[in-house]
């Protein structure tokens, strides 16, 4: 439960893992405007009690690889209690926030290098049926919309579904959707207990 409310909580400012960062980069592509210093992702969900205002900001861009510090409003005191115990969060009343997140965000697609398993997260031209590798596993790619089908931010946009088995930290499968245009658009977690939870991830520009 309590790696559960971690990753809850880290996912609108792209989660946390703990695993080995790993400098080389495998994906292509020029830069993203998304990736850019002052760019904003924000995220929200009706799942999570007592969890809101969730928001990262691009702080630093090196070598195309950006960095995110993330904060969220945290009303919910058993919440707290039990994040106040990861080295990754900082707490201050009902604030709460995590630094060191990086990610590389390009035409070509979207690759994490920490906190999160590094690796692909999504390759643009992918078919189903590719596979990233990630860490000691894989993404895979699971669907690729050929029409409007998935609703996001009111209106209907084309998806590509990449899943990845992780079977650790109360996490059984994520689910990560992303658009050649808007980027990563929204992460589904499946819990232990079969449970779902599904973050929209919005950010404040685009490719």
């Amino acid at each position: 439960m309590k790696s559960t409310l971690i990753i809850l909580l880290t996912i609108s400012f792209f989660f946390s893992f703990s695993c080995k960062k790993d400098d080389s980069s495998t994906l292509g592509g020029s830069q993203s405007p998304i990736g850019a210093v002052g760019e904003t992702i924000g995220s929200s969900s009706s799942q999570i009690d007592g969890v809101s205002s969730i928001t990262g900001t691009v702080t630093s861009l090196s070598g195309g690889v950006s960095e995110f510090t993330g904060s969220a409003v945290i009303t919910n005191t058993a919440i707290k209690n039990i994040l106040s115990n990861s080295s990754l969060v900082q707490i201050d009343g009902d604030n709460v926030s995590i630094e060191g997140v990086k990610v590389k965000f390009t035409s070509e697609g979207i690759e994490s290098f920490g906190p999160l398993e590094p690796g692909i997260i999504a390759k643009f031209s992918s078919s189903v049926g590719d596979t990233y590798p990630c860490g000691s596993g894989k993404r895979s790619v699971t669907s690729v919309s050929t029409d409007d089908d998935f609703y996001w931010g009111g209106m209907m946009i084309k998806v590509m579904s990449v899943e990845e088995t992780p079977n650790k930290f109360g996490v059984k499968k994520i689910v990560y959707f992303s658009n050649h245009k808007w980027g990563l658009v929204a992460v589904q977690f499946t819990f232990d207990d079969n449970s779902v939870a599904t973050f929209p991830v919005y950010s404040s520009t685009s490719n």
